[in-house]
């Protein structure tokens, strides 16, 4: 059985940064692409950032200059380093696993394992 568990969320001030984590047990993330995707209060879940099996990397336009994706294949697990967090970053953040031999999606449909979200809450 897969599980993802995302951790690292809390609560920070604008301008600060968080490093996010997504641990898997079930599977190895280098079997497909792994992306990390949010979801504020009331708004549908958006693409975040992503990385393929071959550590090819990708990102929201809005965010990609505050946003870096890495995978430790020796912990199995895919970080997301955020930085200069606006209050608008606001959001549940969710880890999801495909199983894309090649590149990545930015539809949540292209990943069908899910993590329970962490939470990042950015005060103003």
């Amino acid at each position: 059985q897969v599980q993802l568990v995302e951790s690292g969320g809390g609560l920070v001030q604008a301008g600060g940064s968080l490093r996010l984590s997504c641990a898997a047990s079930g599977r190895t993330f280098s079997g497909g692409a792994t992306a990390w995707f949010r979801q504020a209060p009331g708004k549908e879940r958006e693409f975040v950032a992503a990385i393929t099996r071959s550590g090819v990397t990708g990102y929201a336009d809005s965010m990609k200059d505050r946003l870096t994706i890495s995978r430790d294949d020796t912990k199995n697990t895919v970080y997301l380093q955020m930085s200069s967090l606006k209050p608008e970053d606001t959001a549940v953040y969710y880890c999801g696993a495909g199983d894309q031999r090649f590149g990545f999606g930015r539809s949540v449909s292209a990943y069908g394992y899910w993590g329970p979200g962490t939470q990042v809450t950015v005060s103003s």
